[in-house]
């Protein structure tokens, strides 16, 4: 795709983007309208706006390039990421709306009349929201690099800015009309393309790989390095390199790659023959056709680590503050039941198009293996497959999808976190949450800025972060909802014993990277368990302090399980006038 056309479709996009959220500016004047729209988004469009900011990076380009690189077992994601709606549904989305909380916080004081469980759900919610703030920056540096040759910080800033343009205009009330708009177009961006895509693919005779083999160039391909990267060689060729090889510098020389490890610096460009196998990034797994296709197969712990990310995709949904934030913006709980069940179409109809982008990619586009930018494959397809002018506007297309999911999922998360920091540390009101939106923001900013996050894969990244939402607030809502003597000490040492622990494990994870075995596992993937620690020490302190048990539990139960039809008054129940 040429430079120009990448540039239109991200100014497309982002015009699109501002115009649309400053449009909500002339609706949104009250606090209520900044933290959940007045709750008054119907359920169509809540989930269309659900859908726009939960298909984040990882969705759009994560998803497609773990398929790349691990093959089958990484199915589990999207599936897990959609089933996690059917929870939400069964247990948590007609009683949170109910609960008529604007925040996460809001909800766990209502619930335990507890300012150390409020404070302590703050710092959670934040920390989760940073955490999955920073790949969106990262992956936006990666689009703009890979379309348009921009550095890698002007991708981040470029999203930062829209998206404080857009919090800032109209808060909930604009972003949720954003949002709705997003989804709809990432759909197509992937869904239009991949049309195309497999057209050629079967025009082109159906190539495929031996089931025995890794990876192989299928013609001569050009290779250039776009930054520092260690591959592993497994079957020695001579290549024609231009750049430094293992410290030496060649100007357009045969250079034979031995079996083993080669360190290719940046700008290196780097010519492999016709039938070479792939030399695949460090990190990378060297996966066999028949590995890449079969689940559980060619990984250490394997087994391990399929159920923990299970357990996690799954559970983790109902901890995200994004997601939940969006319950409260219903008018009733019947509707927020509604919603979740329009929520998982239209995530069902998205997830089935990332698996073929990455099931291709491992046809056309093996580079990847060997720059390690797996998480491309979504932006290179298009180009590869189709060519010429058809190819470069099916690569626009595939490219403000990618701007879309940037902007929608940040937003979501700029309003949970700046709607805590408002509430929480500042003085609450508008003017706070306008103040909070740029500290929301500027955070993650610079940790992707500064490049503090060790380079992880972008659905690794927010992987982990649902590790550490199921591992925290997935028991305090489960049991908070659902079981009366939860008490305060309770959920307080929940919180701390699942998040601390799921947090560690992420600490470690991104910065030295998960050492090797099954402590290696158990870190990559915590949830498995993180989650049965944190339920255990939540009900085990709540058994042994009945005496903290909230004197008004009664009283909110009910109001957490009383259709709105209903109302009650001094303990008997009678119709609501409607």
């Amino acid at each position: 795709m040429s430079t120009a056309h990448g540039a239109v479709a991200v100014a497309l996009v982002v015009v699109a983007t501002v115009l649309i959220g400053t449009f909500g500016l002339r609706f949104s004047r009250t606090t209520s309208d900044f933290y959940v729209a007045s709750r008054t988004v119907s359920p169509l469009r809540n989930a269309s706006a659900i859908g726009g900011e939960y298909l984040s990076a990882a969705s759009f380009l994560g998803v497609a390039g773990l398929i790349l690189a691990y093959g089958a077992d990484m199915l589990w994601l999207p599936v897990g990421w959609t089933g996690g709606y059917l929870v939400l549904l069964v247990l948590i989305s007609a009683p949170l709306r109910r609960s008529g909380a604007y925040t996460l916080p809001d909800f766990a004081e209502a619930r335990l009349e507890s300012m150390a469980v409020r404070r302590t759900t703050s710092v959670l919610v934040v920390l989760i929201g940073w955490l999955y703030l920073t790949p969106q920056f990262q992956s936006a540096g990666l689009v703009l690099g890979t379309v348009a040759g921009a550095p890698s910080w002007a991708g981040a800033v470029l999203v930062a800015v829209v998206v404080a343009i857009n919090v800032l205009s109209g808060g909930m009330r604009s972003i949720t009309l954003v949002q709705a708009f997003q989804y709809w177009l990432k759909l197509t961006a992937l869904a239009v393309p991949v049309v195309f895509l497999v057209l050629a693919w079967r025009f082109d005779g159906a190539p495929g790989t031996s089931g025995d083999a890794p990876p192989v160039f299928p013609e001569r391909t050009v290779v250039t390095v776009g930054t520092d990267v260690t591959v592993r060689v497994e079957r020695p060729v001579v290549v024609t390199v231009d750049g430094r090889v293992d410290g030496r510098v060649y100007a357009r020389a045969a250079v034979p790659l031995d079996r083993g490890a080669h360190v290719l610096a940046r700008d290196t460009v780097v010519t492999f023959p016709a039938g070479a196998a792939v030399p695949h990034a460090a990190g990378l797994p060297v996966r066999t056709g028949g590995q890449w296709a079969l689940p559980l197969a060619g990984r250490d712990h394997s087994l391990y680590a399929t159920y923990s990310l299970i357990l996690a995709t799954f559970l983790g949904t109902m901890g995200l503050p994004h997601v939940l934030v969006r319950f409260y913006t219903n008018p009733d709980g019947r509707a927020a039941r509604r919603t979740t069940v329009l929520v998982l179409a239209l995530l069902g109809a998205f997830y089935l198009l990332p698996a073929l982008y990455g099931a291709l990619g491992r046809l056309y586009t093996p580079e990847l293996l060997m720059t390690g930018q797996t998480d491309a494959v979504v932006l290179t397809l298009p180009g590869r497959l189709v060519g010429g002018a058809v190819g470069d506007l099916l690569s626009a297309l595939v490219t403000g999808g990618a701007v879309a999911a940037f902007l929608s999922t940040s937003s979501g998360l700029a309003v949970s976190v700046a709607g805590v920091l408002g509430q929480d540390i500042l003085r609450g009101g508008v003017r706070s949450f306008r103040v909070a939106t740029l500290l929301a923001l500027s955070v993650p900013l610079g940790l992707a800025l500064a490049s503090a996050a060790r380079a992880l894969p972008v659905a690794d990244v927010v992987g982990l972060a649902f590790a550490v939402a199921a591992s925290s607030f997935c028991p305090l809502l489960v049991l908070g909802i659902w079981w009366r003597r939860l008490s305060v000490a309770g959920a307080v040492a929940g919180l701390v014993t699942g998040g601390g622990l799921a947090g560690m494990a992420v600490v470690w994870t991104i910065a030295a990277g998960p050492p090797a075995g099954l402590a290696g596992a158990m870190l990559g993937q915590p949830a498995a368990w993180t989650v049965p620690a944190a339920f255990a020490v939540m009900i085990g302190v709540s058994l042994l302090t009945p005496g903290g048990v909230p004197a008004g539990v009664s009283r909110v139960m009910v109001r957490l399980h009383t259709p709105e039809t209903l109302a009650v008054d001094r303990g008997t129940w009678r119709p609501r006038r409607v």
